[in-house]
């Protein structure tokens, strides 16, 4: 991405961490869970679920729900090379593309997401949830592998709360 505009957004965060254990978080259920999700299911090309502790594929089928919300997320894994890059549909429209790049003893963690639809529903909805979102998430991420904490409410039901996705940090 050379110019910002309403169709994409990156996000990049070094961390502390190995490749291995980034990419764990990212590419199986447990991993994500452990950060992210309340509940997330991958599903391979043939419809059987994959075990927690198993490596998302290209072609996959998820299934993600949240925290403080009812709502969930179905996508397709468009790619994983089970190394370094994950990149995944997203909010109906979108591709998510996250790149793991070691740096000495961290890793540059790159999260692009395209194809944003530009109406204004979507530039609310999307661009600027999803772009906050992803800058929470990766914080998240970042304090659970460098720190063993967790930023994200999950004590707390807010789903009635008015807002409460634009208003809250850590939902």
């Amino acid at each position: 991405m050379s110019s910002l505009g309403f169709e994409s957004f990156t996000k990049k965060i070094y961390i502390t961490a190995s490749r291995e254990k980034l990419y764990w978080c990212w590419a199986t259920q447990e991993g994500i869970c452990s950060w992210f999700l309340r509940e997330a299911v991958y599903r391979t090309k043939t419809g059987i679920p994959r075990e927690s502790d198993q490596k998302m594929e290209q072609g996959d089928m998820y299934t993600w729900r949240w925290h403080n919300w009812d709502g969930e997320e179905k996508g397709e894994i468009l790619r994983a090379n089970g190394r370094d890059l994950i990149e995944f549909t997203f909010a109906e429209f979108c591709r998510v593309t996250v790149e793991l790049n070691t740096e000495g003893n961290q890793v540059l963690v790159t999260l692009t997401q395209t194809n944003i639809p530009t109406d204004e529903q979507n530039k609310m909805n999307i661009h600027v949830g999803c772009s906050n979102g992803w800058t929470f998430w990766l914080a998240n991420l970042k304090a659970y592998l460098e720190h063993g904490i967790l930023l994200h409410e999950t004590k707390k039901d807010l789903r009635n709360v008015p807002l409460a996705t634009f208003q809250f940090v850590n939902i």
